[in-house]
């Protein structure tokens, strides 16, 4: 007989991502219909990868950001662009782009994030933060920008300016990203499952779904008889 999922102790997930990533919010919100579908709970940790580290303060067009970065002509910015709006719209995500759309620096980000994670707050940070960056069209490497994003998820406003203006966690901030990418992680969304399996890439719903079937059947396995 199958396990009841509810009494399944919530899996271990942890999320290599950046802020200015669609694929990783595209990626999450699938994980999250897997969930929803199986009924298998997950603690979500969010980790931090910057994909682009050396983006000045100023940000840059992003139009001219996807040219430069990856050759893409205006067509294909088209195209993929139009790709995305669909798959966000199937998953209740509303990516807003205009010419003015930018690229902006994330580490004060993933500052905040990991100041976050100690008031058990990271993940509606990170989703307020993909709202306010992909819907909004809001600069999320802004300090006050930053601080009202955390306050609006229950973080103290006065906390988080501080955190953003000492750089109290820029250095494990640094040391969380290196210890991923000297683990290979060089693109995101990167989730690792139960410290043991590796998917990158946005894999869809059902992909991850087998993913926590293949979890749950292990655990039940090497469970007591």
């Amino acid at each position: 007989m199958p396990q009841d999922t509810a009494e399944i102790p919530p899996l271990q997930i942890d999320i290599v991502s950046d802020v200015m990533c669609p694929w990783c919010i595209i990626g999450f919100r699938q994980l999250e219909q897997a969930l929803g579908a199986t009924g298998i709970g997950a603690f979500i940790r969010w980790h931090p990868f910057e994909l682009n580290p050396n983006m000045p303060p100023e940000g840059q067009n992003l139009r001219e950001h996807i040219a430069e970065k990856y050759g893409a002509t205006p067509e294909q910015s088209a195209q993929n662009r139009a790709q995305l709006l669909a798959i966000g719209a199937d998953l209740g995500i509303d990516f807003t782009y205009s010419d003015s759309s930018r690229i902006v620096n994330t580490f004060a980000a993933h500052q905040l994030l990991d100041w976050a994670q100690e008031h058990n707050l990271q993940h509606p940070l990170k989703m307020a933060l993909f709202n306010a960056h992909f819907t909004a069209g809001r600069d999320v490497s802004d300090t006050d920008v930053l601080v009202e994003v955390a306050h609006s998820v229950g973080l103290d406003a006065d906390q988080a300016r501080d955190v953003l203006g000492s750089g109290s966690h820029a250095t494990q901030t640094r040391a969380r990203q290196q210890f991923w990418t000297e683990r290979g992680i060089s693109g995101v969304p990167a989730m690792v499952f139960e410290g043991k399996y590796l998917l990158t890439g946005a894999q869809g719903a059902e992909n991850y779904a087998q993913m926590l079937h293949k979890l749950v059947q292990e655990r039940a396995e090497a469970a007591p008889a």
